[in-house]
């Protein structure tokens, strides 16, 4: 007998999507990074959700400090992307049993400390039991209309730029998962990479500001789905000229006989911003990254042709349409620390 299909997780989403009615004159379509409500007087109220789960987002040697925080991070993410800013979270945890009195203060330290990060505070939540750690935020928000970020804005003949290098949460977690070796600093560096993740929060609310950008995503999911996304939601194309790799995950790659460029665009976590913004007023969302503390990275343009290349070392390659994605990629050795 033929084995069943294996749904992934955004086959889901879409058949789950199939069966609601719609929201009339939603402001923000179904898959963007958020979901809003029209408050009026132009304003939204702006809503996330998404879920940590120990098998699949819990690499080992994380503590559960770390992962409750990882938890709230993810979430601030995808409100860096839109340019909103977070002000309040709901927390449902599910917990297995044994779970100490410690670990629970752990826990709950992770998710303040997260929160007080960003500026924002957890007001209230649920708990329950289950038969894995399963951390789920909501985040609440308001914003104007004019200064939301969504996915679907990009044109042919913007830029394309991102917030920072790739590759390094690729090579920590392989360091992880398949304990492959470097300098002890190299080492620590990468590794921390995965279990202190940082959401670009100041930059995306100063780019939204500016109203230079066309469309914006988090990079959660690894650069090439990213720019895979937004080339969908916005009916363009790319072309990718310059390859954001992070100097330690060069030395990585290098040392371990892996491919530097596939470790860039394929890793996912790094949770950059990836975006395109109007030529003319790039030197502006610079000036608006750069008084943040962070440097703007132009990669490429949009295309009017839908097809996303890379053109590296006098070769172009096609840039495929894979990341990380729940039901189809496993994280090995997987396991929260207890």
């Amino acid at each position: 007998m033929k084995k069943p299909k294996t749904l992934g997780e955004r086959e889901i989403i879409k058949i789950i999507q199939n069966q609601l009615d719609r929201m009339p004159k939603m402001p923000i379509p179904f898959g963007d990074d958020v979901a809003a409500c029209d408050l009026g007087n132009n304003e939204l109220a702006v809503l996330k959700t998404d879920m940590l789960v120990g098998k699949t987002d819990v690499p080992k040697t994380m503590s559960l400090w770390q992962a409750a925080r990882k938890a709230v991070v993810m979430n601030i993410s995808d409100f860096a992307a839109k340019g909103v800013k977070p002000q309040a979270l709901m927390v449902s945890l599910g917990l297995p049993r044994g779970l100490t009195k410690k670990d629970i203060e752990e826990i709950g330290k992770g998710l303040n400390t997260g929160a007080r990060e960003y500026d924002a505070y957890i007001i209230g939540g649920d708990t329950g039991e289950a038969s894995d750690l399963i951390i789920s935020i909501t985040v609440f928000g308001a914003a104007k209309k004019e200064n939301i970020m969504l996915r679907n804005g990009a044109k042919p003949g913007d830029i394309v730029a991102v917030t920072g290098l790739f590759g390094k949460t690729a090579a920590g977690l392989k360091i992880l998962t398949e304990d492959l070796q470097m300098p002890k600093k190299t080492r620590e560096n990468l590794i921390n990479s995965v279990l202190m993740p940082h959401a670009r929060l100041k930059e995306g609310l100063a780019l939204g500001r500016t109203m230079a950008v066309t469309a914006a995503i988090d990079s959660s999911d690894g650069l090439a789905w990213s720019l895979h996304e937004i080339a969908k939601a916005s009916h363009v194309g790319f072309v990718i000229n310059k390859v954001p790799t992070d100097k330690q995950a060069q030395k990585f790659a290098e040392s371990n006989k892996l491919d530097p460029t596939e470790l860039t665009l394929y890793g996912g976590e790094e949770y950059e911003l990836v975006l395109t913004i109007k030529q003319k007023n790039l030197q502006k969302a610079k000036k608006a990254t750069a008084d943040t503390g962070c440097r703007l990275l132009p990669i490429g343009r949009v295309t009017k042709e839908k097809q996303i290349n890379i053109n590296f070392n006098e070769k172009t390659r096609v840039i495929k349409a894979k990341g990380y994605e729940h039901f189809r990629t496993d994280m090995k050795n997987s396991k929260v620390s207890i």
